[in-house]
This record gives C-alpha cells, sequence and structure tokens, in this order.
C-alpha cells in the first residue's frame, strides 16, 4: 500500500526545434515526486516554469526525453499507443478552461456516455452510469438532454470532473482547473475534488499558480521554478514555512483580504527580489573573474 502509484525519477521533457540540427529544448531539467494512492500532490509555478509539462508527461502528450516516469510498476516512457489507450481508462484529465474542453454539439449525457461506449459498455449501463455521474457532481438528472452552453462556467466544470471519473480512474490529472472560475465557485469545486477523492480514493496531481488554492487541496506540494522542483514536502511545511527564496515570494504573491497586510507582503516581496537580484549579480561578478592564483 506504500508503493507509489505514480513515480518520477529524473524526468525530463524536450520538444524537438524545427531547423537542421538545432538540439531539442528541454523544458523540464530532471525532477523527482511520487503520488501515492488516494494522495493529492500538488504542483505549483507560475506560467513558463514547466508545471503543465509535467502534466502532460503523464497523460502522454509531452515526451519524455530521459529519467523515468513509472505508473503503477509500468513505464510510460516506453508505452506504445495501444497501450496507452487502454491506460486512459486509469489516468484522467481536468482541463483548465470548462468552456472550450466541452463539445458543444453534444448533449452532457452524449458527452458522459462517450468513453464508456468505446470501453464497451451497451447502452442502458452507460445512461445508469451517467445519471450516477451527474448525481455525484452535484448536478441534475435533466442535466443529462441539455448542451453545454445551457451551464455557467463552474457546472460545466463539474461535468468536466464528471467525465473524468467515468471510466473509473485511479489518477486525475487536474491542469488549472479552477483557474477560469470566480473565487466562490473555485471553492465549491475544490470542495467536490475533495470530497470525490474522500469516496473514491483517487489520486490527483493538482497544478496550480496559485499557492492557495494547492495549500487547500494538497497532502504534498511540489514547487516548479524553471524546469525544476526546487522544494517539496507536506503541504503545511511548503506552504506556511516555505525554505526556497522563490516559494517565498509565492507565498507573498498570495492575495488576502487585509489591505493592511497585503501592503506589507507587497514591500516584503519586492525587498525578498531586490536581495536575490543582488546576490545572483555578485555570484555572476566573481564567477567572472580570472582566478587570483
Amino acid at each position: 500500500m506504500n508503493t507509489p502509484l505514480l513515480e518520477a525519477k529524473g524526468l525530463k521533457v524536450a520538444y524537438p526545434v524545427k531547423g537542421f540540427r538545432k538540439p531539442p529544448v528541454e523544458i523540464v531539467h530532471g525532477v523527482d515526486f511520487t503520488i501515492r494512492r488516494g494522495e493529492t500532490l500538488g504542483i505549483v509555478g507560475e506560467s513558463g516554469s514547466g508545471k503543465t509539462t509535467i502534466g502532460r508527461a503523464i497523460l502522454g502528450l509531452a515526451p519524455i526525453s530521459g529519467g523515468t516516469l513509472t505508473y503503477d510498476g509500468h513505464d510510460l516512457a516506453s508505452m506504445n499507443a495501444q497501450q496507452r489507450r487502454k491506460l486512459s481508462r486509469e489516468i484522467q484529465v481536468v482541463f483548465q478552461d470548462p468552456y472550450s474542453s466541452l463539445n458543444p454539439s453534444l448533449t452532457i449525457g452524449a458527452t458522459l456516455a462517450e468513453p464508456l461506449i468505446v470501453q464497451g459498455w451497451d447502452k442502458a449501463k452507460a445512461t445508469r452510469r451517467v445519471l450516477d455521474l451527474l448525481d455525484r457532481v452535484g448536478l441534475p438528472k435533466n442535466a443529462a438532454q441539455r448542451l453545454p452552453r445551457e451551464f455557467s462556467g463552474g457546472q460545466r466544470q463539474r461535468v468536466a470532473i464528471a467525465r473524468a471519473l467515468a471510466p473509473g480512474p485511479r489518477l486525475i490529472v487536474c491542469d488549472e482547473p479552477v483557474s477560469a472560475l470566480d473565487l466562490s465557485t473555485q471553492a465549491t469545486v475544490m470542495d467536490l475534488f475533495i470530497e470525490i477523492q474522500r469516496e473514491t480514493g483517487v489520486a490527483y496531481l493538482f497544478v496550480s499558480h496559485d499557492l492557495a488554492v494547492v495549500r487547500h487541496i494538497s497532502h504534498r506540494v511540489g514547487v516548479v521554478y524553471a524546469g525544476d522542483i526546487v522544494e517539496q514536502g507536506r503541504t503545511g511545511d511548503v506552504t506556511v514555512t516555505p525554505q526556497h527564496p522563490y516559494t517565498q515570494r509565492l507565498l507573498l504573491a498570495a492575495p488576502i483580504a487585509d489591505p493592511g497586510l497585503q501592503a506589507q507582503r507587497r514591500t516584503e516581496r519586492r525587498e525578498l527580489r531586490a536581495a536575490q537580484e543582488h546576490l545572483s549579480a555578485t555570484e555572476a561578478s566573481s564567477a567572472s573573474r580570472p582566478d587570483a592564483a
């Protein structure tokens, strides 16, 4: 039971570049992490840090160029397309944008039934499963006959969660699943994720740029900066008493309701950034000097 469901060791992701003999561009530089059964690992970082690329590598949407990525004892990097399709029953995804992730021409019922029909479910069994999924995510049964445009952003994201749950996965990659929602809806959807995990035992890789979001939902947190995981540990340790300067900056950047404390945080963030820039400049200057010996 203590064996990780997913384990990355020295995971690297590099994309090919157009042009004669141009080397691939490495986005993820060799990261280590694990996800246990029924656990949420939050991956947090700013735009362009490589956090989404890690999730895409798990889904088979980004090329693994080095290291290992193992799911339940199986090497994901060595799997062919057929093996990946079979594995999609166990590894699902919830994307960021609830407006573009659903087919506007399909009813909600058809959207949810589609992955089940592909797996060989008969229509009657798939219909029962769809109604059960709608109930689980807090939507009325008549939602099955309606189109995505008839729902709000939060409701569409509930549909997307139901679709991910349809085949009974063991791991769901959540790629910024609440960033397009307003704050009150964010809280409701995150509580839904937690409730579903409690009921089903599904594990999550939860990708976000917001430290407050991953603090709310994650058991452990990995902080990604420029393609590296610079800090990793229990949520309380990483999000309350961060050790790495970049994590400290993320914490200070998180909005809070108190205007006075928010202003103080902005000042502290500027001071921390200035101190880090001064240190980096000093180190660069020392490195460029010729050896006195």
